[in-house]
């Protein structure tokens, strides 16, 4: 078997027998909020950590930059060259907590080179080079844990790859970004425009003064391919993913939706097909019945469903320094318990090592079926609706909802607003390029696809 998106085939040299509760040494790299976050966490709940291990977990070295007021550092070994922890020898374990992937990845191959386990909470280094790093892991017969990395403190990954490791799972569907939640939550509830949503976020720091990552999409798009390459037993691809940010979502798009009886949510998307695996991260329309849909603020929820055990949702804080410690400890006490047992009594995980095709192909965004919301500004003349009727009968898409209210008194414009039947986005593609063509309707028509998670 090739090495796994977090197990590999063989673990590192077992301690030896007449040692077997010696402490298990972790060495951290990065005091940030996660990193400062880690070690609060485990000099409060150190006692507990190591019943529930079988063992006391220590830390030998923190390697970091700066220090962090945020932590305690002062009885610590801190060296402020993170490559130190890499090559020290007393390091059983070393979690990787810089972010990045450039230095990231260095260090960690370093540190699987010279025989450690690795704990991250870095969903981009994982997306982009979980291939190369997994199979250096079984390389060298080390394992690669990854649980902070997606959905903060919520076991998203535990639940993959051991809860419902029984299950043939269908889909799954995630509100993985905080910061996106929270700006769309604010829009919706105090009527707020994009910007003014954002420059809250910016201030309250949920967002950062470059927030691109997280609201065009990238940031979940990172912890959604990590999700389905478990779930679908794929390699990681991030390069496939399709990735559509909320900046274009406006306040107009939120109350119509709403009158609907829809929520927009900005969900990353994994779905088995028969002819490939869909992954997309954009806006989308969920009904209001759905629990999904009623997940506010910066809190994030995923949403899976499986053939035996159906929809289970699991929902949590998906940042902060504590609740992301949390799945960093859970991660360092699960690796820890691997020292003294034997590869084949851990559930196995789902991938695939670098350069293999085994697994599912990623469906092209075009042959995606789902439904959509429209919005079109169109002039207050007779006839526009049937043309636009016309356009999408042709392309094999039936209009299920319309909505047009009276035009603002002098507008000359009014906003039309459609729900369709599910057609391929190709399809759908060229019904907006034709009814943009049109001369009654001005700008560009507003698409957000429609999910109903049932």
């Amino acid at each position: 078997m090739s090495a796994t998106v977090e197990e590999t085939t063989e673990l590192a040299p077992r301690l030896p027998a007449d040692n077997l509760r010696r402490a298990v040494r972790i060495g951290i790299c990065g005091l940030g909020t996660v990193g400062s976050g880690t070690v609060n966490v485990m000099a409060r709940n150190g006692e507990e950590i190591a019943a529930r291990c079988g063992r006391p977990v220590e830390i030998v070295q923190v390697g970091a930059r700066r220090d962090n007021a945020a932590c305690d550092t002062s009885k610590l070994n801190v060296t402020r060259e993170i490559f130190d922890v890499a090559d020290n020898p007393d390091v059983d374990i070393l979690v990787e907590l810089i972010g990045g992937t450039t230095v990231a990845r260095e260090l960690v191959l370093a540190a699987i080179n010279n025989g450690k386990h690795i704990v991250t909470a870095n969903k981009a280094l994982i997306a982009e080079h979980g291939n190369e790093l997994f199979a250096a892991a079984a390389e060298k017969g080390v394992t690669i844990a990854y649980e902070a990395a997606v959905a903060g403190g919520i076991p998203i990954i535990k639940s993959l790859r051991e809860g419902l490791v029984g299950n043939r799972i269908q889909w799954l569907a995630g509100i993985i970004n905080g910061t996106g939640n929270y700006i769309l939550t604010e829009m919706r509830d105090k009527g707020r425009s994009f910007a003014e949503a954002l420059a809250q976020a910016q201030e309250l720091g949920y967002a950062e003064a470059d927030p691109t990552f997280d609201v065009e999409g990238i940031d979940a798009a990172h912890k959604l391919v990590i999700m389905a390459s478990l779930a679908f037993a794929m390699p990681l691809a991030f390069d496939k993913v399709y990735t559509e940010g909320i900046s274009g979502v406006s306040s107009e798009d939120i109350r119509y939706a709403d009158e609907l009886g829809y929520r927009i949510k900005h969900l990353g998307i994994a779905r088995r097909t028969e002819h490939g695996v869909e992954l997309r991260v954009h806006p989308t329309l969920i009904p209001q019945r759905r629990l999904i849909a009623n997940v506010n603020g910066v809190m994030n929820a995923v949403l899976v469903n499986g053939d035996a055990v159906g929809p289970t949702l699991y929902y949590g804080a998906g940042a902060g320094a504590e609740a992301t410690a949390s799945a960093v400890i859970a991660d360092i006490v699960d690796v820890a318990r691997t020292l003294e047992a034997k590869p084949d009594q851990r559930v196995p995980a789902a991938g695939v090592a670098e350069g293999s095709q085994a697994g599912p192909q990623v469906l092209p965004m075009d042959e995606v079926v789902t439904s959509y919301y429209l919005r079109i500004s169109a002039h207050d003349k007779p006839g526009v609706m049937s043309q636009v009727a016309k356009i999408c009968s042709d392309q094999g898409i039936s209009i299920e909802a319309l909505i047009q209210h009276e035009p603002a008194e002098g507008e000359a414009l009014v906003p039309v607003v459609i729900l369709t039947s599910r057609a391929k986005e190709a399809r759908l593609r060229e019904a907006v390029a034709q009814i943009e063509a049109l001369d009654t309707v001005e700008g560009e028509v507003v698409r957000i696809r429609v999910e109903t998670l049932g």
